[in-house]
Protein backbone atom coordinates (compact mmCIF):
# COMPACT_ATOMS: atom_id res chain seq x y z
CA UNK A 1 0.00 0.00 0.00
CA UNK A 2 1.55 3.41 -0.71
CA UNK A 3 1.89 5.72 1.82
CA UNK A 4 0.90 9.56 0.73
CA UNK A 5 0.60 12.29 2.83
CA UNK A 6 -1.28 15.45 3.10
CA UNK A 7 1.22 18.10 3.85
CA UNK A 8 1.40 21.77 4.57
CA UNK A 9 4.72 24.39 3.98
CA UNK A 10 3.08 26.82 5.96
CA UNK A 11 0.44 27.49 8.71
CA UNK A 12 -2.57 27.58 7.47
CA UNK A 13 -1.41 26.93 4.41
CA UNK A 14 -2.77 24.67 1.31
CA UNK A 15 -2.03 21.08 1.29
CA UNK A 16 0.30 19.56 -1.30
CA UNK A 17 0.33 15.48 -1.62
CA UNK A 18 3.75 13.74 -1.26
CA UNK A 19 4.79 10.15 -1.68
CA UNK A 20 6.08 8.64 1.65
CA UNK A 21 7.45 5.80 0.11
CA UNK A 22 8.61 3.49 3.28
CA UNK A 23 8.39 5.96 5.89
CA UNK A 24 4.94 5.87 8.25
CA UNK A 25 4.20 9.22 9.95
CA UNK A 26 2.10 10.25 12.42
CA UNK A 27 -0.11 13.45 12.31
CA UNK A 28 1.68 16.85 12.58
CA UNK A 29 4.92 15.73 12.19
CA UNK A 30 7.88 17.88 10.77
CA UNK A 31 9.32 16.40 7.53
CA UNK A 32 11.77 17.26 4.82
CA UNK A 33 10.02 17.42 1.57
CA UNK A 34 11.34 17.54 -2.32
CA UNK A 35 9.30 20.19 -3.83
CA UNK A 36 9.78 22.04 -7.54
CA UNK A 37 11.39 24.82 -5.27
CA UNK A 38 13.58 22.48 -3.74
CA UNK A 39 14.26 20.89 -0.48
CA UNK A 40 11.38 22.36 1.99
CA UNK A 41 10.16 22.15 5.48
CA UNK A 42 6.40 21.02 6.02
CA UNK A 43 4.07 19.43 8.45
CA UNK A 44 2.13 15.99 7.85
CA UNK A 45 -1.54 17.39 8.57
CA UNK A 46 -3.18 13.85 7.76
CA UNK A 47 -2.08 10.51 5.38
CA UNK A 48 -4.39 10.06 1.94
CA UNK A 49 -6.20 7.42 0.38
CA UNK A 50 -4.81 7.03 -3.41
CA UNK A 51 -8.41 6.51 -4.71
CA UNK A 52 -9.29 9.71 -3.17
CA UNK A 53 -6.89 11.79 -4.88
CA UNK A 54 -6.94 12.80 -8.42
CA UNK A 55 -2.96 13.39 -8.35
CA UNK A 56 -0.70 10.02 -9.87
CA UNK A 57 1.58 8.50 -7.02
CA UNK A 58 4.25 9.04 -9.88
CA UNK A 59 3.59 11.95 -10.72
CA UNK A 60 4.18 13.39 -6.87
CA UNK A 61 7.34 14.58 -4.85
CA UNK A 62 8.58 12.73 -2.15
CA UNK A 63 9.24 12.94 1.26
CA UNK A 64 12.98 12.81 2.15
CA UNK A 65 12.47 12.17 6.11
CA UNK A 66 11.19 12.92 9.15
CA UNK A 67 12.54 16.48 10.37
CA UNK A 68 15.58 16.68 13.20
CA UNK A 69 15.77 19.63 15.77
CA UNK A 70 18.52 20.25 13.33
CA UNK A 71 16.14 20.87 10.16
CA UNK A 72 13.35 22.94 12.43
CA UNK A 73 15.85 25.24 13.72
CA UNK A 74 17.47 25.81 10.19
CA UNK A 75 13.76 26.24 9.57
CA UNK A 76 13.02 28.96 12.19
CA UNK A 77 16.21 30.79 11.56
CA UNK A 78 15.01 31.03 7.33
CA UNK A 79 11.58 32.53 8.42
CA UNK A 80 13.58 35.10 10.14
CA UNK A 81 16.34 35.86 7.73
CA UNK A 82 12.79 35.38 4.72
CA UNK A 83 10.99 38.40 6.73
CA UNK A 84 14.18 40.21 6.46
CA UNK A 85 14.64 40.09 3.20
CA UNK A 86 11.14 40.83 2.33
CA UNK A 87 11.62 44.18 4.16
CA UNK A 88 14.57 44.48 1.80
CA UNK A 89 12.81 43.90 -1.16
CA UNK A 90 10.10 46.25 -0.25
CA UNK A 91 12.88 49.13 0.08
CA UNK A 92 14.47 48.68 -3.03
CA UNK A 93 10.94 48.35 -4.89
CA UNK A 94 10.19 51.76 -3.81
CA UNK A 95 13.62 52.77 -4.72
CA UNK A 96 13.89 51.49 -8.33
CA UNK A 97 10.19 52.36 -8.79
CA UNK A 98 8.74 49.52 -10.08
CA UNK A 99 5.33 49.20 -10.36
CA UNK A 100 5.01 45.99 -7.98
CA UNK A 101 3.49 44.82 -4.34
CA UNK A 102 5.83 42.16 -3.12
CA UNK A 103 3.71 40.14 -0.97
CA UNK A 104 5.85 37.40 0.67
CA UNK A 105 9.11 36.23 0.78
CA UNK A 106 10.59 32.07 1.70
CA UNK A 107 13.71 30.29 1.72
CA UNK A 108 13.96 26.48 0.79
CA UNK A 109 15.65 24.37 3.72
CA UNK A 110 18.87 25.03 2.86
CA UNK A 111 18.68 28.35 1.74
CA UNK A 112 19.64 27.80 -1.92
CA UNK A 113 16.70 29.73 -3.13
CA UNK A 114 14.96 32.93 -1.84
CA UNK A 115 11.66 33.03 -3.57
CA UNK A 116 9.48 36.11 -3.65
CA UNK A 117 5.67 36.18 -4.69
CA UNK A 118 4.73 39.89 -6.06
CA UNK A 119 0.94 41.11 -7.25
CA UNK A 120 1.44 43.77 -9.92
CA UNK A 121 -1.25 45.42 -12.44
CA UNK A 122 1.22 44.65 -15.87
CA UNK A 123 4.56 43.15 -16.66
CA UNK A 124 7.69 43.97 -14.72
CA UNK A 125 11.50 44.48 -15.80
CA UNK A 126 12.59 43.45 -12.63
CA UNK A 127 16.18 42.46 -13.56
CA UNK A 128 17.89 44.83 -11.84
CA UNK A 129 15.99 43.84 -8.61
CA UNK A 130 16.79 40.32 -9.33
CA UNK A 131 20.30 41.19 -9.36
CA UNK A 132 20.58 43.34 -6.52
CA UNK A 133 19.13 40.90 -4.25
CA UNK A 134 21.19 38.28 -5.28
CA UNK A 135 24.20 40.17 -4.52
CA UNK A 136 23.40 40.73 -1.25
CA UNK A 137 22.19 37.45 -0.18
CA UNK A 138 24.39 35.34 -2.59
CA UNK A 139 22.20 32.73 -3.17
CA UNK A 140 19.30 31.85 -6.44
CA UNK A 141 16.59 34.65 -6.42
CA UNK A 142 13.16 34.14 -7.94
CA UNK A 143 10.43 36.45 -8.06
CA UNK A 144 7.31 35.29 -9.50
CA UNK A 145 4.19 37.33 -10.39
CA UNK A 146 0.92 35.83 -9.15
CA UNK A 147 -2.56 36.73 -10.02
CA UNK A 148 -5.40 37.57 -8.07
CA UNK A 149 -6.53 33.97 -7.09
CA UNK A 150 -2.87 33.20 -6.09
CA UNK A 151 -2.61 36.15 -3.89
CA UNK A 152 -5.52 34.50 -2.14
CA UNK A 153 -4.52 31.32 -2.03
CA UNK A 154 -0.90 32.92 -0.32
CA UNK A 155 -2.39 34.99 2.02
CA UNK A 156 -5.36 32.77 3.35
CA UNK A 157 -8.25 34.01 4.97
CA UNK A 158 -12.03 33.19 5.98
CA UNK A 159 -14.89 32.76 3.36
CA UNK A 160 -18.42 34.51 3.13
CA UNK A 161 -19.15 30.71 4.41
CA UNK A 162 -16.96 31.12 7.62
CA UNK A 163 -14.38 28.65 6.57
CA UNK A 164 -11.01 29.01 5.96
CA UNK A 165 -10.72 29.68 1.91
CA UNK A 166 -10.85 26.18 -0.09
CA UNK A 167 -7.72 27.47 -2.29
CA UNK A 168 -5.57 28.25 0.64
CA UNK A 169 -6.44 24.72 2.13
CA UNK A 170 -7.46 21.67 -0.14
CA UNK A 171 -8.09 22.83 -3.85
CA UNK A 172 -4.85 21.76 -5.29
CA UNK A 173 -6.05 22.83 -8.85
CA UNK A 174 -8.01 25.63 -9.52
CA UNK A 175 -10.71 24.90 -12.41
CA UNK A 176 -12.16 27.55 -14.66
CA UNK A 177 -15.27 29.32 -13.13
CA UNK A 178 -17.53 31.20 -15.06
CA UNK A 179 -20.93 33.21 -14.85
CA UNK A 180 -22.93 30.41 -16.48
CA UNK A 181 -22.20 27.97 -13.32
CA UNK A 182 -23.99 30.83 -11.14
CA UNK A 183 -26.90 31.34 -13.57
CA UNK A 184 -27.46 27.10 -14.11
CA UNK A 185 -27.64 27.68 -9.74
CA UNK A 186 -30.47 30.28 -9.97
CA UNK A 187 -27.79 32.74 -7.91
CA UNK A 188 -28.79 36.19 -8.16
CA UNK A 189 -25.88 38.00 -10.15
CA UNK A 190 -24.60 40.08 -7.34
CA UNK A 191 -20.84 40.51 -7.05
CA UNK A 192 -20.98 40.63 -3.10
CA UNK A 193 -22.14 37.56 -3.69
CA UNK A 194 -20.79 35.37 -6.21
CA UNK A 195 -16.95 37.19 -5.86
CA UNK A 196 -14.70 35.56 -2.97
CA UNK A 197 -12.09 37.45 -1.37
CA UNK A 198 -9.45 37.43 -4.46
CA UNK A 199 -12.68 39.39 -6.44
CA UNK A 200 -13.14 36.74 -9.05
CA UNK A 201 -16.04 34.31 -8.91
CA UNK A 202 -16.27 32.01 -6.30
CA UNK A 203 -14.11 28.66 -6.41
CA UNK A 204 -17.20 27.03 -4.64
CA UNK A 205 -19.67 27.58 -7.52
CA UNK A 206 -18.09 24.97 -9.79
CA UNK A 207 -18.42 22.26 -6.89
CA UNK A 208 -22.38 21.39 -7.57
CA UNK A 209 -22.34 22.81 -11.44
CA UNK A 210 -22.84 18.99 -12.87
CA UNK A 211 -25.00 18.21 -10.36
CA UNK A 212 -27.29 21.47 -11.51
CA UNK A 213 -26.84 20.66 -14.91
CA UNK A 214 -27.90 17.33 -15.00
CA UNK A 215 -30.92 17.64 -12.85
CA UNK A 216 -31.69 20.71 -15.35
CA UNK A 217 -32.53 18.73 -18.19
CA UNK A 218 -36.30 19.17 -19.33
CA UNK A 219 -36.90 22.30 -16.45
CA UNK A 220 -37.98 25.49 -17.96
CA UNK A 221 -36.60 28.69 -17.49
CA UNK A 222 -37.86 31.46 -15.21
CA UNK A 223 -40.12 33.39 -16.94
CA UNK A 224 -40.64 31.20 -19.78
CA UNK A 225 -44.40 30.18 -20.90
CA UNK A 226 -44.99 26.68 -20.57
CA UNK A 227 -48.16 24.20 -21.68
CA UNK A 228 -49.40 22.03 -19.00
CA UNK A 229 -51.94 19.87 -18.26
CA UNK A 230 -53.35 22.95 -15.73
CA UNK A 231 -52.92 24.67 -19.22
CA UNK A 232 -50.68 27.70 -20.33
CA UNK A 233 -48.84 29.83 -18.04
CA UNK A 234 -45.25 31.18 -16.99
CA UNK A 235 -43.23 30.14 -14.64
CA UNK A 236 -42.64 32.61 -11.85
CA UNK A 237 -40.00 30.22 -10.11
CA UNK A 238 -37.99 27.00 -9.84
CA UNK A 239 -36.39 24.34 -7.84
CA UNK A 240 -34.02 22.82 -9.70
CA UNK A 241 -32.21 20.13 -7.63
CA UNK A 242 -35.92 18.85 -6.73
CA UNK A 243 -36.67 19.55 -10.40
CA UNK A 244 -40.11 21.26 -9.35
CA UNK A 245 -41.32 24.69 -10.62
CA UNK A 246 -44.33 26.93 -10.95
CA UNK A 247 -46.34 28.65 -13.30
CA UNK A 248 -48.54 30.86 -12.79
CA UNK A 249 -52.36 30.64 -15.24
CA UNK A 250 -54.39 33.80 -15.63
CA UNK A 251 -53.62 34.51 -11.67
CA UNK A 252 -53.69 30.58 -10.43
CA UNK A 253 -50.42 29.34 -8.92
CA UNK A 254 -49.69 25.42 -9.90
CA UNK A 255 -46.84 23.38 -8.69
CA UNK A 256 -45.24 21.00 -11.45
CA UNK A 257 -43.27 18.49 -10.56
CA UNK A 258 -40.90 16.24 -13.36
CA UNK A 259 -39.98 12.97 -13.13
CA UNK A 260 -35.85 11.83 -11.49
CA UNK A 261 -33.02 11.86 -13.70
CA UNK A 262 -30.96 10.49 -10.94
CA UNK A 263 -30.46 14.02 -9.67
CA UNK A 264 -29.85 14.87 -5.59
CA UNK A 265 -33.28 14.89 -3.70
Amino acid sequence: MSNIYGITLKSEGKIYYFNGQDLEIDKDTNVVVNTEKGIQFGKVIHKVDEKKIKISIDDMKTIERIATDEDYDNYVKNLGAASKALDKAKELVKELELDMNILDASYTLDKKQLLFNFIADERVDFRELAKRLAGIYKTRIELRQIGARDKARAISGIGCCGRTLCCSTFLTHIDSVTMNMAKNQGIALNPTKINGNCGRLLCCLSYEDEEYARCQKGMPSVGQTVKTEFGTGKVISADILKRKYKIDIDGVIKEIELGDVNCSK
